[in-house]
């Protein structure tokens, strides 16, 4: 069966839970063993003392090591991405921050992809210094070999640990090749110096886009964004093979940075909606990036629908390769600047003005100065983040309501 029909019951048995149809919340820091071998045994597996027996089931120990809320909710999680486990965090940044410190450590080089979203710049550019952890940034323009000369001019190669990548980018939509970057990764990688690669796919995922499939490590995911979708909960999820997941697992415990029953439950509920909601969103997105492209004061349109038809060849055989829908994000470039992005922004009525993405409303906000208002500001300039970008997020609604209200913002212009 296909995902969205087994986001219904997937590894939940009504029968451990008096028959209801839909998984309770287990609202319990800690769960009783039937004996003392018994909580023995589920030890040795939760510290890494022993292996599983072929059929042996993992037991219940403390909410921080499992629960049944989170365990289910990440078996579903699999099944989009094809992975073998999964980890929910607190947050889309705690998921991020917890595999680059698991896979990086000081004296590492971590190579990652520009633009990204404004909490990464800040914590790779800022906290993995304090860990002398050092970064190199390539655009989505630059070729293999201009990225491999990029590492090997400054004597690197033998440090680098980590392939960070985020595509589409947040918030210009600027597509990476995810099958580059594994040729990178296997470019500079031995048996002494591995090299995981992650992919932060929150824009696209995790129905429109597979990076498991492409050649990456993780697959990294806010899922506050699409995953949760009704701007109601923040989680994060980090997904890959057992061995990686292992050990991400296993800092999580330590970190203590799991979600909890509550916003397990809550992804949970809105796991069955996914696809309907995302399919309706990208509907929207089509019809709204249509009105943009041909009004007046739009100069340009980041949308991924725009580069499948008049972005460059290599653009075009991308979004073919990687992605199952154009997506609904759309940033664009108002003719003027912060006075007339502001006065955009400040009349609409049905989007609301907000940070965030992929919830059932949709929102605008002025990236240069709230999402990436840390970032360097040469690479905003360079990545075109500038006071004329706007970033829309398509939601559920009527998508004529949705153009009408930004006729009417894109009006209050010229008054």
């Amino acid at each position: 069966m296909k995902p969205e029909s087994l986001m219904m019951s997937y590894g939940y048995k009504p029968s451990l839970s008096e028959g209801a149809i839909k998984c309770p919340i287990f609202q319990t820091s800690t769960f009783v063993f039937n004996t003392a071998l018994e909580g023995k045994r589920f030890f040795e597996v939760a510290y890494g003392l022993r292996e599983k027996d072929q059929d042996e089931e993992m037991g219940l120990i403390y909410s921080r090591l499992n629960n049944p809320d989170l365990e289910i909710l990440e078996d579903r999680l699999c099944l989009w991405d094809g992975a073998e486990e999964c980890a929910v965090f607190e947050s889309g940044m705690s998921a991020i921050s917890t595999a680059m410190m698991e896979f990086m450590k000081p004296g590492d080089l971590l190579l990652y992809s520009k633009p990204v979203y404004g909490g990464t710049d800040h914590f790779i550019n800022h906290f993995l210094k304090k860990l002398q952890i050092s970064s190199v940034g390539f655009r989505a323009d630059e070729t293999k070999e201009e990225i491999i000369k990029k590492i090997e001019e400054k004597g690197l190669g033998h440090k680098l640990s980590m392939i960070h990548i985020e595509t589409p980018a947040n918030p210009t939509n600027a597509i990476i090749d995810i099958e580059m970057c594994a040729e990178i990764k296997k470019h500079f990688e031995t048996i002494e110096n591995p090299i995981v690669f992650s992919v932060d796919n929150t824009y696209m995922g995790p129905v429109w886009q597979h990076p498991l499939k492409h050649g990456a490590d993780l697959v990294l995911y806010s899922a506050t964004k699409y995953i949760g979708g009704h701007s109601d909960v923040i989680a994060g999820a980090c997904l890959g093979s057992k061995e990686l997941m292992g050990r991400v697992k296993g800092l999580r415990t330590f970190l203590g940075n799991m979600a909890g029953p509550w916003t397990g439950w809550l992804l949970m509920r809105s796991l069955e909606t996914l696809k309907v909601r995302m399919d309706q969103q990208a509907k929207n997105a089509k019809h709204v990036a249509e009105f943009l492209n041909a009004h007046p004061l739009v100069e340009s349109v980041y949308y991924l629908g725009n580069a499948a038809v008049n972005g460059t060849e290599k653009e075009r055989e991308l979004i073919a390769k990687q992605y199952k829908s154009y997506g609904a994000m759309i940033a664009f470039d108002i003719k003027g600047g912060e006075k007339e992005a502001f006065c955009f922004l400040d009349n609409l009525k049905l989007i609301k003005l907000a940070v965030s993405l992929g919830g059932t409303e949709s929102l605008a906000e002025h990236p240069q100065t709230m999402t990436h208002a840390d970032v360097d500001s040469e690479d905003k300039v360079a990545m075109n983040i500038t006071e004329k970008l706007i970033r829309l997020s398509i939601g559920v609604e009527n998508y004529d309501d949705l153009i009408s209200d930004l006729k009417s913002a894109f009006d209050q212009i010229n008054h």
